[in-house]
């Protein structure tokens, strides 16, 4: 969505929605299948995602100002239905909690699939025709509209396929922790912004790739942990974050500057 010059602020609440939902439907019905739980998480998340493409392509209001209003529609919705109550682990059938800690071949079971879709997700991004087409949209909607990519079709896709993400991310969330109820995911879109400035995604498009997301997520995770690990207070580690993504940003802004520039030169030589 960021590669289209967009942004989701309502990830957190839809992740929320789905881990909530996920252990809903194991409390409601124990003997339910783990794959349809699956499906059920990833369908119900695309549904979000579905609402947020078709407000933001139909409206033509920017991605920011939706998803901002939606962030607190999700999270109310989740609010009114899960109250006080609490998914607990024990709600859950034994396999299903244990995908969270499984590992294959010495590898966290979560990690891999983590890895899968970033790979998927990279691939389809660099050799997909829509997928480059959302690096032209980000690059300069107007333009892409008038070459003959289909401008509203590809944006909702995108909002689509990251919703369906974010549930199966709500899922995998619900089988990692122990209990998840209506604050669960609350300002994680904060963080999940920050990863993707710090991982080299332009925030005004064009520019960014899954996997410099994942490296941004995974810095700042590794981050996080050291700074807890040393004892730094949690607002310096807040400070310390926040001027990770001022560099990022600023360090983004010059090379985006010097580019133009050698290209204006070249234009000139020419």
């Amino acid at each position: 969505i960021i590669q289209s010059e967009g942004v989701d602020l309502s990830v957190g609440s839809i992740l929320g929605c789905t881990a909530f939902a996920t252990g809903f439907l194991f409390a409601t019905n124990p003997g339910l299948p783990i794959v349809v739980v699956f499906i059920a998480g990833i369908v119900l998340g695309a549904l979000f995602g579905a609402l947020n493409g078709a407000l933001v392509t139909q409206a033509k209001v920017p991605a920011m100002v939706i998803t901002l209003g939606t962030l607190y529609v999700f999270r109310g919705g989740l609010n009114w239905w899960a109250g006080s109550t609490q998914d607990f682990a024990g709600d859950r059938p034994q396999a299903f909690g244990d995908l969270g800690v499984a590992t294959i071949g010495g590898f966290p079971l979560l990690t891999l699939l983590a890895v899968i879709v970033i790979v998927i997700v990279s691939l389809y991004q660099r050799y997909a025709r829509s997928g480059r087409d959302l690096y032209a949209i980000g690059s300069d909607r107007t333009a892409a509209a008038v070459y003959g990519i289909p401008v509203a079709k590809r944006v909702f896709m995108a909002f689509v396929v990251n919703g369906a993400l974010v549930g199966l991310g709500g899922v995998l969330y619900a089988s990692r922790f122990n209990s998840v109820g209506a604050t669960t995911g609350a300002g994680m879109e904060l963080d999940i912004v920050a990863a993707c400035v710090v991982g080299g995604v332009a925030m005004t498009g064009g520019v960014g790739t899954a996997y410099g997301a994942a490296i941004g997520a995974l810095l700042l995770t590794t981050m996080t942990s050291a700074l807890t690990a040393v004892g730094v207070d949690k607002f310096w580690q807040k400070a310390v974050v926040g001027a990770l993504i001022l560099i990022a940003i600023v360090v983004d802004r010059v090379s985006s500057m010097r580019r133009h520039e050698a290209l204006r030169k070249k234009g000139a030589d020419h």
